[in-house]
């Protein structure tokens, strides 16, 4: 079996072909270029830094490319760095395929698909059916092809279909446990919270922030979408359903400083907030754990404040 970046220890001598997932540009204190990475294999993703690259290096060395790398596995601050001895571009005749190292979701896509389209015949209210349904419809290759950020959560093939159906299963506990809550309004915006993401990134290979990404962020985007969706559906976007639901994603990130540019004002906005950042946490949580050794820390999780957490000797892993 093939090992994986993360299959090696910290001070190992590391020999491997790698996805390129991100190569920026940067200039160092010397005034030289270098190229900052960001490898992926199916383990995980790890970066790197490649001093004083030529013209012929940057743009032989791109995002999206598969290379042969040769380097040393450290921690740099407290977070895990490939140092680079040597690299070069895999050739025909070695396995150079972007989607053999790429980290894929847990559930299969047709699992995720059918688990959602059972959700919306819980989604009662019209309007916001109709809605979720036409832009789901819209957006569904990208939708479940696509990561749901760019690093830290569910950076992977699938995760932003994935990190959408956690957050259902989590409003499905929680709307069990309070008869009041309006099930259609929650289920609604957890659907669409993070479908602008879509038009936010580039896609999964090498995922990069579009120009709309940078510029507009996905909150706005599907803010936009949905007074697209009821231009289309002939739906007055002045209806309350669809103010409700647009104050759902406007608020989701429940902070001014973190982007929405309107705090929860909803028991449903609140919620959704809530679960949204307790999914999130809980993938960066696991999946730092999950390359970390049995009484010892995880790296610095940039995440979560930039904390480490233990991992206790005695497994806690179900079953075991």
């Amino acid at each position: 079996m093939d090992k994986k970046i993360y299959d090696y220890n910290v001070d190992d001598t590391v020999d491997l072909f790698l996805l390129i997932k991100g190569a920026d540009i940067r200039i160092a204190k010397n005034g030289k270029k270098f190229i900052a990475f960001t490898f992926q294999d199916k383990s995980g993703q790890i970066d790197g830094k490649y001093w004083d690259a030529s013209e012929e290096d940057i743009a032989a060395f791109t995002a999206g490319s598969v290379i042969k790398v040769s380097g040393k596995r450290e921690l740099y601050q407290g977070n895990p760095q490939l140092k680079l001895f040597k690299l070069r571009l895999a050739s025909e005749n070695e396995p150079h395929a972007p989607e053999l190292y790429m980290e894929r979701a847990p559930i299969k896509k047709e699992d995720i698909a059918e688990e959602i389209n059972s959700t919306l015949f819980d989604i009662t209210n019209a309007n916001m059916q109709r809605v979720v349904r036409y832009l789901l419809n819209q957006y569904q290759t990208e939708f479940f092809q696509f990561p749901a950020a760019k690093k830290h959560h569910h950076a992977y093939m699938g995760g932003l279909s994935f990190h959408t159906v956690s957050m259902l299963r989590l409003a499905k506990t929680i709307a069990s446990q309070y008869e009041e809550i309006n099930k259609a309004l929650l289920y609604s915006g957890v659907i669409l919270h993070d479908l602008g993401k879509v038009i936010e990134l580039s896609g999964a290979i090498s995922t990069e922030y579009t120009l709309e990404g940078n510029l507009i962020g996905h909150i706005v985007i599907v803010d936009e979408e949905i007074t697209k969706a009821c231009l289309a559906l002939k739906i007055d976007d002045k209806n309350e359903d669809i103010i409700l639901l647009k104050h759902m994603i406007l608020s989701h990130h429940g902070q001014l400083d973190y982007g929405s540019p309107v705090r929860p004002r909803l028991r449903e906005a609140e919620i959704l907030h809530q679960i949204d950042n307790m999914d999130a946490s809980i993938n960066m949580l696991n999946s730092a754990l999950n390359r970390t050794e049995p009484g010892t820390f995880t790296e610095r999780i940039f995440g979560m404040d930039n904390r480490t957490f233990y991992k206790p000797k005695e497994s806690t892993e179900l079953g075991e």
